[in-house]
């Protein structure tokens, strides 16, 4: 590309920016994202949470002529980010498990006429049949793939979310079915991969010498806290205070599983407060509500598991305390990452049990749940890879035995099985290896961080890859290095 084109081209590109979303400029560095995404380029993008992701991979999408599917994790991120987009007049659809009949079959139509720009979809969905065989049509142009919160295929890859792993197979397959010389870029988007995520993202994904935009992770408006409490009564006292010396400020409270969370919320309503528990075995109804009560202001905060916060922008969230410490440090950054967006002081508390757990085995046993789970698996897929066929499919090997799909993903990530395409595999002989460790090493990190004396954003940007900033950093604002 000349000089002059770039340029102009750049222009263009502003000028896009402007008409649909009003911003004059672009934040460093989503212009240069929204190049490479436009010259078809894969692409790896490590940016904070609120760092404005979604425009990077919706503006080209919407300049160019086809389709570009986004993968999400989560249905109440899908929505948001489909509803914004319907706001504005623009070509975009969704499409997952609890998507009424009648709007499944209207986007369906629509994809089989051209009419979207960007449809957004589960793994699992992407992967299904009556989708699959409308993509693989030969005169659908589909211009890219983007995973959006790309660390999801590292966290549940293979452990619930056995899709994630197959995604690698998607683009060679969908060449397949193209005209010769098409090109189809990928693109990962997250907020928190450490190296060794990052390195997983790109083999698993199969991104092609992928250009990588990586922004550290440090919020200087953001208090990081960690507090020791004895006993559950004692946990309680403990938030209650923290919340009554805030009063009216907006915040989150993380707890790790859906029965954690109704009794908290309970105890918390007959305390006076306005509050609800939120997770995953909400309705979408129930779901939508608490969301809108919450941003809306008429919530003063939710308590929530993992499944509330992903693409829920409310810039003056003021806190956040995790009631429960979460099981990896990506989710930590993550959750905390959900305040102080608009810049102005914000805090997050996190509440653990003293190491010996004697009157409080609460965490101590969550990770060990944690860890026998990971085990527990890695011995039933290896079990398993001596009655597989050396080759067949998904399906069928789903039917057969119970939590096939997470023992072939397991085995998938150690070595001993290939995808030859997103529903076939082969076994690989002579691997026999036990599988890896990546999420055991990473809930050791999280523990780390938890008992760490050194100033905890330095902790973090050292976990996280970014060693040089990590080098002379003092936050001077966290409890470390308030004491």
């Amino acid at each position: 590309m000349n000089h002059q084109a770039a340029s102009s081209s750049r222009e263009t590109i502003r000028a896009q920016l402007q008409h649909i979303w009003g911003y004059s400029e672009f934040r460093s560095p989503q212009g240069e994202i929204v190049q490479c995404l436009l010259e078809q380029r894969d692409a790896l993008i490590i940016m904070p949470t609120g760092g404005g992701k979604s425009i990077c991979f919706q503006l080209p999408a919407l300049m160019q002529t086809g389709l570009t599917i986004v993968v999400s994790p989560l249905v109440a991120l899908m929505e948001n980010q489909v509803q914004e987009l319907r706001q504005r007049r623009l070509p975009a659809a969704l499409l997952h498990s609890e998507v009424p009949k009648q709007q499944r079959k209207q986007t369906l139509w629509a994809l089989e006429n051209q009419s979207l720009r960007l449809l957004y979809l589960s793994p699992e969905t992407l992967l299904s049949e009556p989708v699959w065989e409308r993509l693989c049509q030969p005169e659908l142009k589909i211009n890219g793939l983007i995973l959006d919160e790309a660390h999801c295929l590292v966290q549940w890859g293979d452990t619930f979310r056995p899709a994630y792993y197959r995604l690698g197979m998607v683009r060679p397959a969908l060449l397949q079915s193209k005209p010769e010389g098409t090109k189809m870029a990928i693109a990962a988007f997250t907020a928190t991969a450490n190296p060794d995520a990052q390195k997983t993202i790109q083999q698993v994904l199969r991104l092609q010498q992928p250009e990588s935009f990586r922004l550290n992770p440090y919020r200087a408006n953001l208090h990081l806290n960690v507090q020791v409490v004895w006993t559950p009564r004692q946990r309680r006292q403990q938030l209650l205070k923290f919340i009554q010396a805030r009063p009216g400020q907006t915040g989150l409270v993380y707890v790790r599983t859906r029965r954690d969370g109704e009794t908290l919320a309970e105890w918390l309503l007959q305390q006076g407060f306005q509050t609800a528990a939120y997770h995953a075995g909400l309705s979408p109804d129930e779901r939508r509500q608490i969301e809108k009560a919450w941003l809306g202001g008429s919530t003063q905060f939710v308590v929530c598991t993992c499944a509330f916060g992903m693409g829920i922008d409310k810039p003056n969230c003021r806190w956040v305390v995790h009631f429960h410490a979460p099981l990896l440090l990506s989710e930590y950054v993550q959750e905390v990452g959900r305040a102080g967006r608009d810049g102005k002081p914000a805090t997050a508390l996190t509440l653990i049990s003293e190491t010996t757990g004697f009157l409080d085995p609460d965490d101590k046993q969550r990770r060990q749940f944690f860890v026998e789970q990971a085990q527990k698996q890695q011995r039933s897929a290896q079990a398993l890879s001596h009655k597989l066929p050396p080759q067949g499919n998904v399906v069928s090997v789903s039917r057969e035995f119970k939590e096939g799909a997470i023992a072939l993903s397991l085995l998938n990530s150690t070595g001993q099985l290939e995808w030859s395409d997103p529903f076939h595999y082969v076994m690989k002989p002579g691997n026999d290896q036990p599988a890896g460790q990546t999420n055991t090493h990473a809930a050791k990190q999280m523990t780390d961080y938890l008992k760490t004396k050194d100033c905890r954003w330095r902790f973090l940007l050292g976990a996280f890859g970014f060693a040089l900033e990590a080098t002379n950093l003092r936050c001077g604002h966290c409890d470390n290095c308030c004491r």
